[in-house]
């Protein structure tokens, strides 16, 4: 625009120029030229035109000298008073010029009176004051990586405006392997830098390059001017995925819970954008059971638990993993992911019962295999080592076999069926994991019988009372064996051990229950005590058998009434006359009457009494001894013969008796002495008699107090304690006999003997009549005290009486 507007301003000039020189031709005129540098400093001196031109300088003012070009007028000024040309402002050769390789500054001068019009010519020389520049400071170009080596990219050229040499000579690239620069020379137009690429581009190598355009002048040294070329490389899906490890491995314990992340695998896409944006999946070979355990997060590559993992299904998964890009055509990269299950201490040890004998004899021997046991653990390692043992007081024991975990159940002692039957054999597995697991496994093993023992009886010996009289074919008692066996080796048959003794072959015995049976009736005064032997035997195989003594006590009826010994009359009868003489005084023993009963204790204890008497205040009778005395004397108003009927009944239940007659004779002295002698003669002969009776209870007093010294020896040598509560029967009235009352529990007996003291002892073990006396103060069993009876037939009235409430 200020081109213009000079150009402008200067028109009016030239015409007025034109118009002048027409008008004055004859005008003389003159031309000078000057040579100056550009950029020279305002008042510089261009030269001294008057002098040049031959003017003089004393009429430069007169004569109004000036420069009247319009467009130099600015740049340049004459001084009037010396005719020299100065610089009136600096000079840029390329603002005046432009891009012109000479640039020449004509100026007009005028002189007036006359009129003389002189050209001056200022050449100016070019400087090089200017560096080269690009339009641009920076360029970026966008260059596909997928574009061929040679490709040419034009740019723009860098300008200078100095002219000439020191222009813009040439251009530098800076260094890069992918680039190369050419310059091609257009003329007036200048040289046109054009970018090649000389090598394949990578984005990925190389998202981008930044080069240096240098643009040099001619000068010296050369000015520069540099433009930066940024070059952003374009990608192009060229890159599949790449994992970040060549190998993915991870340990896992099993059990973990659902969600949990196994392993992160991770892959990049050196692409960009799409290109580069990378999802995960599972392979599509991928196993179906695998797909059901684990589970991939698309955009995180996070394997994660999908169910329960379990060790011992699988020790090892390998996972294959794709990962994909999101080009246009994605590429897709696999890997293979091993995950290792880690083994947990999760499965208890496993029993199981391979053989089994749930029955073996009480007969086998120690090391006899019972059961063959394996026990498994799904566990490995230290968790599947599994120990067994049997955790109960129990004959057997584990013993290891020859293959591992593998162990045979064995007895270690003898086994007795009769004393435990059925074992319950606890085995205990448990591993070595930490915390340990252990499991249990119960086995009932059943001892099966042997006939290893004899039948034993309930008592020994077997000691019964039986009832004289009984009825015949009528079982009188019972024995019971057991056999601590079972089935056919505890079955018991009974047979009676027949002997000499004709007793046995009266008896018969149930082969099945062992009831005896008495095939005629006892009879006590006959036969008091026998014993016999019973056998049991079972029914095993080979049979055992044991027997037993029976001791079988008869215990007496009162089945005989009393018999009297005296009186005894020839024929027979029980009749008797006693003569007494007159004088006698009372209290005279008349006589005596003598009986026996053949019973014993109370059916034997016999009672007098007078059932028949003339005179009842004569005559009295002692109701147990039988004696007849006088009341009182006789008087002369009293009868010479009284007739007296004595009554002798025992003690029995239904009480028997018996009666004799005594007939008394009241007779002068005279008569009586003589029948003194002859009573005196009788006497003697039951003086024989009773010496007889006396030898016999000496000795059997003898008996008893050996008896009695033998019963204390055994009662010292045992522990049983017997009852013997001595209680002193409140009825005795003073007489010869004398009772002793035994108690115990519910039962009640009494001895009546001759002058038995309160707290004798009666000899255990005695062949005699036995009593059975339950002792209450101790709950554990009976105790059984023997009474020894004596049977006595004497004026002491000796009996033996039981009976009980």
């Amino acid at each position: 625009m200020e081109q213009r507007r000079r150009d402008i301003q200067r028109a009016p000039g030239c015409m007025l120029g034109c118009v002048v020189v027409l008008l004055l031709w004859t005008v003389a005129w003159a031309q000078i030229r000057y040579s100056i540098s550009e950029e020279l400093k305002e008042g510089a001196v261009v030269g001294n035109v008057a002098k040049d031109l031959g003017l003089e300088k004393s009429t430069l003012k007169q004569r109004k000298y000036r420069i009247v070009s319009s467009n130099a007028e600015h740049l340049f000024h004459v001084n009037q008073n010396d005719g020299v040309l100065y610089v009136s402002r600096k000079i840029d050769r390329e603002e005046v010029c432009a891009q012109s390789s000479t640039c020449l500054i004509t100026l007009k001068t005028v002189l007036e009176n006359p009129l003389e019009v002189h050209y001056v010519e200022v050449e100016v020389t070019d400087v090089n004051d200017h560096s080269p520049s690009f339009p641009e400071k920076e360029k970026t170009l966008e260059i596909s990586e997928s574009v061929f080596p040679g490709a040419r990219f034009q740019l723009k050229p860098a300008r200078d405006p100095d002219s000439g040499h020191f222009s813009v000579q040439q251009y530098k690239l800076s260094q890069n392997e992918n680039f190369r620069l050419e310059v091609k020379d257009k003329g007036d137009d200048g040289k046109i830098p054009i970018l090649v690429v000389q090598k394949a581009l990578d984005r990925e190598t190389a998202v981008k390059h930044s080069l240096v355009l240098t643009a040099l002048d001619g000068g010296k040294p050369p000015k520069s001017g540099e433009m930066n070329i940024l070059i952003k490389v374009l990608d192009v899906n060229d890159n599949p995925p790449a994992f970040t490890k060549d190998v993915y491995s991870v340990m896992l314990s099993e059990n973990v819970p659902v969600g949990t992340t196994v392993i992160q695998v991770n892959a990049t896409d050196l692409d960009e954008g799409p290109n580069g944006e990378v999802v995960y999946a599972f392979s599509s070979s991928m196993n179906q059971k695998i797909l059901n355990l684990f589970d991939i997060n698309q955009s995180t590559g996070e394997i994660i638990v999908k169910s329960l993992i379990n060790y011992e299904e699988k020790e090892k998964y390998e996972i294959e993993i794709e990962a994909s890009d999101k080009g246009l055509a994605p590429l897709t990269t696999e890997k293979s992911v091993i995950i290792k299950v880690v083994d947990v201490n999760d499965n208890a040890p496993e029993i199981e019962v391979t053989s089994f004998s749930s029955s073996i004899p009480e007969d086998s021997r120690p090391g006899t295999t019972v059961a063959l046991i394996s026990v498994n653990d799904m566990d490995s390692g230290l968790n599947g080592k599994v120990i067994c043992a049997i955790n109960n007081d129990v004959p057997f024991t584990l013993s290891p076999s020859m293959k591992d975990k593998t162990y045979s159940l064995v007895t270690k002692s003898p086994l007795d069926r009769e004393k435990q039957s059925k074992y319950d054999v606890t085995i205990v597995a448990k591993d070595a994991g930490k915390p340990p697991l252990s499991s249990e496994k119960t086995i009932s093993v059943v001892i099966s019988d042997v006939n290893d023992n004899s039948p034993v009886f309930s008592l020994s010996p077997y000691t019964f009372y039986v009832t004289e009289a009984n009825e015949p074919g009528t079982s009188v008692f019972s024995v019971k064996a057991l056999d601590d066996d079972e089935n056919d080796n505890a079955l018991i048959t009974y047979h009676i051990l027949r002997s000499e003794d004709t007793v046995s072959s009266f008896l018969n015995i149930n082969s099945e229950t062992g009831d005896i049976v008495a095939l005629k009736s006892f009879d006590f005064e006959t036969l008091k005590t026998f014993q016999f032997q019973v056998v049991a035997t079972d029914s095993g195989t080979p049979s055992l058998s044991n027997n037993v003594t029976v001791n079988v006590f008869i215990l007496d009826q009162n089945d005989n009434a009393p018999v009297i010994l005296y009186p005894l009359s020839s024929n027979g009868s029980a009749e008797g006359v006693e003569e007494i003489p007159r004088n006698v005084n009372a209290g005279h023993l008349v006589t005596k009457v003598r009986a026996y009963d053949a019973d014993i204790g109370y059916n034997g204890w016999l009672l007098f009494s007078l059932q028949e008497v003339t005179d009842h205040s004569l005559f009295g009778l002692d109701r147990y001894t039988g004696q007849i005395r006088t009341l009182r004397s006789f008087t002369e108003t009293d009868e010479a013969e009284h007739k007296l009927v004595i009554l002798v009944k025992d003690n029995g239940n239904v009480s028997l008796s018996a009666t004799a007659t005594v007939v008394v004779k009241v007779v002068e002295p005279k008569e009586a002495f003589a029948a003194s002698d002859v009573k005196s003669a009788s006497k003697d002969d039951d003086s024989n008699v009773t010496f007889y009776l006396m030898i016999t209870l000496g000795s059997v007093s003898a008996l008893f107090i050996i008896s009695i010294i033998v019963l204390i020896a055994m009662q010292c040598s045992k522990t049983t304690d017997y009852t013997s509560k001595y209680l002193e029967d409140k009825n005795y009235d003073g007489t010869l006999c004398h009772s002793i009352q035994y108690r115990s529990g519910d039962k009640r007996y009494m001895l009546v003997g001759p002058r038995m003291s309160i707290g004798s002892t009666i000899v255990p073990g005695s062949h005699a009549n036995t009593l059975v006396l339950p002792d209450r103060r101790k709950a554990s069993g009976e105790v059984r005290t023997k009474l020894k009876t004596n049977f006595i037939s004497t004026d002491w009235c000796v009996h033996n009486t039981i009976f009980s409430h």
